[in-house]
């Protein structure tokens, strides 16, 4: 039995006999509760500690366990009314008042019930997580010298070393700057460029974790349409022109939701676009270790071909590895680099150091490549199997790109099939969808979902959960 699942149920029993101590009483000994139930020293230990932290046991060194005295305190009811208001004043002089909408990122963070497939994660699946190579990159990085100690505050220099290798050009270690995930960078790399009321140029449809941490940081995000070959040109250039924006946030690459990627000469346009308008492109890099196993040579970053420092490069391992292994990079040249620094220094110090010695014990291991073909192949074959899936069962949705790296499909619903009604409807047939709606930042031009193959256990339940969604179409088309 799984070691997680062990203590739960060891911890789950002990919980339920508790009643037959008194408070302060003692309980059955380590080696007892062993020999008992059949399970290791450390799962009884980690049992207890669980026990322990839900304020149920106490454990004294060299004494045993005992029930914990119960507790007598009332909690006290407070009045929070007051909050109301000093929210609201404090939103009174804003040009454009902060929000915090959360809703379209905790959509892909949140676990569907038991028994719902779960089309709408954003991370892999833990059989295609490398745990085996985490596990072993961790134990490794803990046994490094002074593994527990204050970093440098830009980060690991060989861990730089190698994102600077990865990115491309001739961006180098001093240019590149540890963060934690690509989250933290996006939102480091907005607070340094877009002071609050500002607008911000982004794709529509986009990441709705950027759009979330554009309006909680003040600023207005305003959607340039896209196309199959990703944002267009001419829609940007008025764009900046129209609003006066200093700053695009764009995946160039295995774009999220839509899958596209920017062409060579689209790419050159878009950035010498942005040049001309003295603005920055934030290039959220995060798909690029997700190819599939049929993409081809992938395109450089947008980094590594531009020496005016025009590019702000944001990338993560977390994506292609375990949504836990939260190391990214933020990459930029120029004096905007000391910007970066000092707001990622005052939001978070540092990544913790055992962190990054982990992160480059698994990318200087043989695990490493061997993982990324792994996950390619895999991804690939996912695709092939949803996408024939939604083919076979969904002829009705439009499918306008079938991307060739990323971890998902993005579908535009008929006409006449209420967007939210439909989640609500597949969640009851037993499949979790991410709604369309929060990708766009402001109004949506048709219904659309985004279905996920990465987070689920394979094929079977692939095949199974689009023939549930379509059991709820016909239930709301009936």
């Amino acid at each position: 039995m799984h070691e997680r699942s062990s203590v739960a149920e060891l911890a789950e029993s002990l919980r339920a006999e508790l009643d037959r101590y008194s408070p302060g009483g003692k309980l059955p000994s380590s080696r007892a509760l062993v020999e008992r139930f059949r399970v290791s020293p450390v799962t009884v230990s980690r049992a207890l500690a669980q026990l322990s932290a839900e304020g149920l046991v106490v454990t004294r060194p060299g004494a045993g366990a005992f029930r914990a005295e119960p507790r007598t305190a009332t909690p006290v009811t407070g009045d929070t009314s007051w909050q109301e208001l000093a929210l609201s004043a404090d939103t009174a002089t804003e040009i454009v008042p902060r929000s915090v909408d959360a809703s379209g990122v905790l959509v892909t963070l949140a676990p569907p019930p038991p028994g719902v497939i779960e089309f709408n994660g954003g991370y892999l699946h833990p059989s295609l997580m490398p745990e085996q190579a985490l596990a072993a990159a961790l134990a490794r990085a803990g046994r490094r010298p002074g593994a527990w100690t204050r970093p440098p505050a830009d980060g690991l220099p060989e861990l730089r070393a190698w994102f600077a290798r990865e990115i491309g050009g001739s961006v180098t270690a001093a240019e590149v700057l540890i963060t934690a995930g690509g989250q933290s960078a996006l939102t480091t790399a907005l607070r340094a460029l877009a002071p609050p009321g500002t607008p911000v140029l982004v794709e529509s449809p986009t990441y709705p974790g950027m759009l979330a941490v554009a309006r909680a940081s003040g600023c207005r995000p305003v959607p340039v349409p896209a196309d199959a070959d990703g944002v267009r040109p001419d829609l940007l250039e008025a764009a900046f022109r129209a609003t006066g924006a200093r700053v695009l946030v764009c995946q160039p690459l295995f774009q999220n939701p839509t899958g596209t990627a920017l062409p060579p000469e689209r790419r050159r346009e878009v950035v010498r676009i942005a040049r001309a308008a003295g603005a920055f492109v934030v290039e959220d890099d995060f798909a690029r270790r997700m190819a599939h196993e049929d993409a081809g040579p992938l395109p450089p970053t947008l980094a590594a071909e531009d020496p005016d420092g025009v590019v702000v490069h944001v990338c993560s391992l977390t994506k292609p590895t375990s949504p836990s292994l939260r190391v990214g990079a933020l990459a930029a040249r120029g004096p905007v680099l000391e910007r970066l620094r000092a707001i990622q220094v005052v939001d978070s110090f540092f990544v913790p150091r055992p962190l990054q010695e982990a992160a480059l014990e698994l990318v200087g291991s043989p695990a490493w490549p061997r993982h990324l073909r792994a996950v390619s192949q895999e991804l690939r074959s996912r695709r092939e199997v949803m996408t024939a899936a939604v083919a076979r069962h969904l002829p009705e949705f439009a499918l306008p790109y079938v991307p060739s790296g990323g971890y998902h499909l993005w579908l535009r619903l008929p006409d006449a099939l209420p967007e939210a009604a439909l989640l609500a409807t597949a969640l009851r047939a037993g499949v979790s969808v991410a709604p369309g709606r929060p990708y766009f930042c402001a109004e949506p031009p048709a219904g659309h979902i985004r279905l996920s193959f990465a987070g689920v256990a394979g094929p079977v339940e692939i095949a199974e959960g689009v023939r549930r969604l379509r059991a709820a179409t016909d239930e709301l088309t009936a």
